[in-house]
């Protein structure tokens, strides 16, 4: 019997198959005490362990390439951090085996960050997996992961580690659907990044039984349990008619009324730029620079390291906008050199604007790099500052750029309600802002971004966030310059219609999502896009929201 069962749908597309579930196995070590003599052997074993596991990630980042090679090193760095390592060699010390003290020291650290609610709760599922990784290979155990299957399959998981969804093969994974993770974790952004239809946070996902035949809208969140083949006839024309009216929309961003909405793409570096062209982006809304500084968590790179990556991606958008957004450091992505250990939240910390700016150096060099690889290219660059607070960090970052001659605009990002709030006064010392919508939800609402039991917070459809989107549209409007949004939000169809209608001026996303937007965006005017913006905004929940706008733009 056909049941319907709801989820956070975070990749677009329609998958039909048989249910296969993500293998598991029970690593935890058994607790035994060893003699004295043998911890020195024990502690070689578990560096020889940790410094294989990192290789390993740092080994399939490269085959993955583009965002999931910076995910993938930073849990490289995990595995090989520094006082992890010492808690296992005390742990050994005092008589414990190589894997139990893995086990235990990563147990430790997790149980800190989740009873904590620190901002690093969300990666308890990365820690998990480079934990089980090590303790795996000291077991000389598999590995559990992806099922081995010759047959296409919808892919179960309760949470799934960015070092498997890095690699999944999109012709054997029609879908996946995880119990936990939220529409900005990683498996999500990744599930966008491979162009594989995912829906998360499905309550009881687990309990679906292997072999079922379960139909997965990666659009709504919708799971069709055992669907009839009438439901299933009826999927599959919707994607065929998606997939045509994706083949007919071409052409720069716009409404059907002529109005120009730049379509831009997310890259995380020159891996992803091909996509990107393929998909027919009109420039660069985001270029996230952190994967430069991931290689080497103790020292910046060199300027001439980071002229020759930016150039790469410069040049393949000639006489293209490119917005640059300098390094993002703190709380998911701690770097040695940069950012404090000891902060008791890093999310409310020194991240940032505000860590470059107590590294004036790093942003310096980091400056310098970007004008020297714009020299002599048509490209139009444009600088953005991440976690911009108030004018002060406008003006710092700002003075900052002119100091380094920078020849391009500089832009605020806003990704906290006091940029949004105060977005106009902001607006007197740089020239665009650029809505990080991701982060500016996670503060908004205090809700962790990574943490799937909050993911109804984290929906970009929450009026209270549109509400601070359009605050900002309206102060940009007032001084005569652009905003646009650069976070997960935009690379929704519809509510990108309605981003449009609140006065966004462009929309920056990850490159599969681009014809999506396009040939939505392409069936209405601009009339109609402001009319589902006011009506999402007088809703009073996210659910709500999505259904005012939907209702507007098809008549009802």
């Amino acid at each position: 019997m056909e049941t319907t069962l709801r989820g956070v749908g975070v990749s677009h597309g329609v998958a039909i198959g048989e249910v296969r579930h993500m293998g598991t196995a029970v690593l935890e070590p058994p607790a035994k005490q060893i003699p004295a003599e043998e911890a020195e052997r024990e502690q070689g074993r578990a560096r020889q362990a940790v410094e294989a596991v990192a290789a390993d990630l740092n080994a399939r980042g490269n085959l993955a390439g583009g965002e999931a090679q910076a995910v993938l090193e930073a849990q490289a760095m995990i595995a090989q951090d520094p006082e992890l390592m010492s808690d296992v060699d005390r742990r050994i010390t005092v008589g414990s085996t190589a894997e139990r003290a893995v086990y235990d020291a990563f147990s430790h650290y997790r149980e800190l960050l989740a009873g904590a609610g620190e901002y690093m709760a969300g990666r308890v599922a990365d820690l998990d997996d480079v934990r089980n990784r090590i303790v795996a290979r000291l077991l000389g155990v598999p590995m559990p992961g992806v099922p081995d299957s010759d047959q296409p399959y919808v892919l179960i998981a309760r949470d799934l580690a960015p070092a498997d969804t890095a690699l999944l093969d999109p012709a054997l994974v029609l879908g996946f659907v995880t119990e936990e993770g939220g529409p900005t974790s990683h498996s999500a952004i990744l599930a966008r990044a491979l162009g594989v239809p995912a829906v998360v946070a499905l309550p009881g996902a687990g309990e679906l039984v292997e072999g079922t035949v379960v139909a997965v809208d990666g659009s709504t969140g919708e799971i069709f349990v055992d669907p009839s083949i009438e439901k299933r006839e009826q999927l599959k024309a919707a994607a065929a008619e998606r997939k045509a009216a994706l083949a007919a929309a071409t052409g720069p961003g716009a409404t059907s009324d002529g109005h120009k909405v730049p379509l831009l793409a997310n890259v995380g570096g020159p891996a992803d730029v091909p996509a990107a062209v393929e998909a027919g982006a009109e420039g660069v809304g985001l270029f996230r620079t952190e994967f430069l500084f991931l290689d080497d968590s103790t020292k910046a790179p060199s300027e001439e390291k980071q002229v020759e990556a930016y150039r790469k991606v410069l040049e393949a958008f000639p006489e293209g906008r490119v917005v640059v957004r300098v390094l993002d450091a703190g709380a998911d992505k701690p770097l040695d050199f940069l950012t404090p250990g000891d902060e008791p939240n890093p999310a409310l910390g020194v991240r940032g604007l505000r860590s470059l700016l107590d590294h004036p150096d790093v942003l310096r060099t980091q400056l310098t790099a970007l004008a020297k690889a714009a020299e002599g290219l048509p490209v139009y660059l444009e600088v953005m500052a991440p976690m911009v607070a108030d004018r002060i960090d406008a003006k710092a970052f700002a003075d900052a750029c002119r100091e380094a001659g920078l020849q391009a605009k500089f832009g605020a990002m806003v990704e906290i309600p006091s940029a949004a709030l105060r977005a106009r006064s902001i607006l007197q010392e740089v020239e665009f802002l650029s809505l990080g919508t991701n982060d500016l939800a996670q503060y908004a609402f205090a809700a962790d971004r990574q943490v799937g039991a909050v993911s109804r917070l984290q929906d970009p459809w929450q009026p209270a966030l549109l509400d601070l989107v359009s605050l900002s549209a309206e102060a940009a409007r007032a001084e005569g310059k652009s905003c646009g949004v650069c976070g997960e939000a935009a690379s929704d169809p519809l509510l990108a219609c309605v981003l449009t209608g609140l006065g966004v001026t462009s929309l920056s996303m990850g490159a599969a999502s681009i014809p999506y937007v396009r040939a939505t965006l392409g069936k209405y005017t601009l009339a109609q896009c402001e009319r589902a913006a006011s009506a999402a905004r007088a809703a009073d929940s996210a659910e709500e929201a999505r259904k005012a706008a939907q209702a507007v733009l098809s008549g009802e």
